[in-house]
């Protein structure tokens, strides 16, 4: 591990200002920035400690039923709320998807939405990577493929971004609060993170010293509470990233589908936001031949990055079983449980 300098931050204001300097970078958990430090992956000049910044810390539901989660609220304290589980529980069943239990206790949400879009050739340091090395090229092309991009990928880099969360705050329109230099701004999160083009080193829309202090879920999320589900395909049934994975939302009024959400992770450098599929649902009676339609749509525009072909079939095929779940709904007495953990090994 490189040396650095470091610096605990007492005020919002105190980390952005320090957040500005070449080669600085935010640490509140650091389940992934000290991994990648100690792999000499990242080479941070500076960390700016920000994990003691007051009032970052709380979920406050909103009175028009919407949610402000703090950067600084634990995934696992979250996760286990019960009025949040309840109102919102794709995104708390993506939550307890993800990572660990140890994990989940030390990762802050916006730490998960920070995490890097990474793949294998990343951690290799004799391989070469766009993204840890401009310029240098992408050895995950012609290479070990099977987990990599089907939308969304370009010449450049054909990574896939890591999370869970964040595919199902993509699908019920979360907006990202970040605190700058030049003030304060809001960003939807499907907006928030960039596709690799030509400048895959490039993952998000923050500018130096930018820092994310809260992710809001608006009241529009808590209407789907009823029907909403996030399912997850992975190779082990513990601590393993999505092969594909899919956040799925239906509101249901006399026996028709008056509203449908559709995000799906593993595919993309971004969680994949599939709007042509939930527009196709609108008026639709809710059933496996509606969901297979809008599945299809929603990987119309796939295509391999290599071997990895099937991800385009399995992908719409948890699709339509997502829809089916959230359609079936849920228990409105439990908080949801992952019950997406399916074995490919």
């Amino acid at each position: 591990m490189n040396r650095f300098e470091y610096e605990r931050a007492g005020t919002v204001a105190a980390a952005v200002a320090s957040g500005r300097s070449d080669g600085a970078a935010f640490l509140a958990g650091g389940t992934n920035l000290l991994d990648l430090m100690k792999g000499n992956l990242v080479r941070p000049a500076r960390l700016v400690d920000i994990s003691r910044l007051p009032g970052l810390d709380r979920i406050e539901f909103l009175p028009d039923g919407g949610v402000r989660v703090g950067a600084l609220v634990r995934n696992s304290a979250l996760a286990h709320d019960v009025k949040f589980a309840t109102n919102f529980p794709a995104v708390a069943e993506a939550l307890l998807s993800g990572a660990s239990a140890q994990l989940r206790n030390a990762a802050t949400v916006a730490g998960n939405v920070m995490q890097r879009t990474r793949c294998p050739y990343f951690y290799d340091a004799a391989s070469a990577c766009n993204k840890r090395d401009p310029g240098a090229g992408c050895d995950a092309r012609g290479g070990h493929s099977r987990l990599q991009a089907v939308l969304g990928w370009s010449a450049h880099c054909i990574a896939t971004h890591p999370s869970d969360f964040c595919v199902a705050l993509v699908a019920f329109d979360a907006v990202v609060e970040i605190e700058g230099p030049a003030g304060r701004r809001e960003v939807a999160l499907e907006a928030f993170y960039l596709l690799p083009g030509d400048t895959p080193e490039r993952e998000t829309v923050l500018a130096p010293g930018e820092l994310i202090v809260a992710i809001r879920l608006p009241a529009q999320a808590a209407a789907f509470a009823g029907h909403a589900r996030y399912l997850k395909i992975r190779d082990r049934t513990s601590y393993a990233f999505a092969v594909v994975s899919a956040a799925a939302g239906l509101r249901i009024a006399a026996g028709r589908i008056a509203a449908a959400r559709l995000a799906f992770g593993g595919v993309a450098a971004k969680p994949w936001r599939a709007r042509e599929a939930e527009a196709a649902l609108l008026n639709r009676e809710p059933g496996r031949a509606s969901f297979a339609e809008a599945a299809a749509l929603a990987l119309r525009d796939a295509r391999p990055s290599g071997e990895n072909g099937f991800k385009i079939e399995l992908a719409r095929r948890l699709a339509v079983r997502a829809f089916e779940r959230a359609a079936a709904g849920g228990s409105p007495l439990l908080a949801p449980l992952p019950a997406s953990v399916v074995n490919l090994a």
